[in-house]
């Protein structure tokens, strides 16, 4: 009785440890999973069969409720963050980036398929959507953070950019004082400031600011 006793412990025991290790093997390939899936070109998680697919583009033009408006509307554009950029601060806040302080601009970052939409469209898209003509300001929104900037994500990009800006300043009397600059760390701005149109279409400031500049680049898009 004592053998069939010892017996039994024997194969509790190598149950136990056989569970654990398959529990913790699990865990370690949820986590691989998870980490993989991280988008470390500034925040969010995008699926890892997308990855090669998606691309990324960061644009600031003025208040990035406004920006995230109109390339919500843009065919091939997988998604729209509102963020922060360009500045010396560590994880700020909207707060912290209205005080002008920061130097951190009001940006967008945007994933779209390259297969749908270009670069170049984007670019396009990102001049009907702001005035690159006025230095930190948009309308009535003043101050560094509505600066219009231009961060590119390789030297492709960065060539597009500089061509755009080559053309755009034929449509324009005064000189275009659009940045662009290589795209440093972003920062998701806070839940309350993402799809703001979207969630909030009858508010003051979208129907007075937004609705017009969405107006507008969907009937310049349609005209071609």
């Amino acid at each position: 009785m004592k053998k069939d006793l010892l017996i039994s412990l024997i194969c509790l025991t190598l149950f136990a440890m056989a569970g654990c290790g398959a529990s913790n093997s699990k865990q370690a390939k949820g986590k691989k999973k998870m980490d993989d899936s991280i988008d470390d070109t500034g925040g969010g998680k995008v699926s890892p069969t997308d990855v090669p697919s998606k691309q990324i583009a960061t644009f600031g033009g003025g208040c990035f409720w406004c920006t995230e408006a109109v390339f919500e509307a843009v065919e091939g554009v997988a998604d729209v963050v509102s963020g922060y950029s360009g500045g010396t601060t560590l994880n700020p806040t909207y707060e912290d980036i209205c005080t002008g302080r920061t130097g951190h601009a009001e940006v967008i970052k945007i994933t779209y398929d390259p297969s749908q939409v270009s670069y170049a469209k984007l670019l396009e898209t990102f001049g009907l959507a702001h005035d690159p003509t006025t230095l930190n300001q948009q309308g009535a929104d003043f101050g560094t953070q509505y600066r219009s900037v231009i961060m590119y994500h390789d030297e492709e990009q960065k060539a597009e950019a500089e061509k755009w800006k080559l053309e755009v300043a034929k449509e324009f009397t005064d000189p275009i004082v659009t940045e662009i600059v290589a795209a440093p760390v972003f920062y998701p701005a806070e839940i309350g400031h993402q799809d703001y149109f979207r969630l909030n279409p009858n508010a003051r400031y979208c129907t007075l600011v937004i609705r017009p500049k969405l107006d507008k680049v969907k009937k310049a898009q349609k005209d071609e």
